[in-house]
């Protein structure tokens, strides 16, 4: 594992097996150290393991090394910040009116909607 942070999502599977293969260990000599065996070490680095957070921390520590976790903002979605300027430019009687305007649009297209089986979607 390098001393760079990932800037990525990692699986736990791979998260473990990185950090055993970093520490020159085979999948029984970590299992030695965690007082398990290896066929268990084999799951925990299987794509489809679901690992607790505390069986991860200790399988990394057994390998040498820690977690480290930290949470980041993620960025905001897109928004259209013409159609918030142009709403800003109406005054409040027209910002009522155009939402009437759209709900009523929106009160429409819902009372044409139809239902629609279960097996007709397939």
């Amino acid at each position: 594992m390098s001393d760079r942070a990932e800037h990525f999502s990692m699986s736990p599977s791979t998260l473990v097996r990185d950090a055993r293969r970093s520490a020159g260990l085979t999948q029984a000599q970590l299992a030695e150290r965690l007082g398990t065996t290896q066929p268990v070490i084999a799951r925990l680095e299987r794509g489809d393991s679901n690992p607790t957070f505390e069986t991860i921390d200790r399988a990394l520590a057994a390998a040498g090394c820690q977690v480290e976790l930290r949470a980041t903002r993620r960025p905001i979605e897109q928004v259209d910040e013409t159609q918030i300027a142009e709403r800003l430019r109406m005054s409040p009687a027209e910002r009522l009116r155009s939402f009437e305007v759209s709900h009523k649009n929106v009160a429409a297209l819902i009372a044409s909607a139809r239902r629609v089986p279960r097996d007709d979607l397939l």
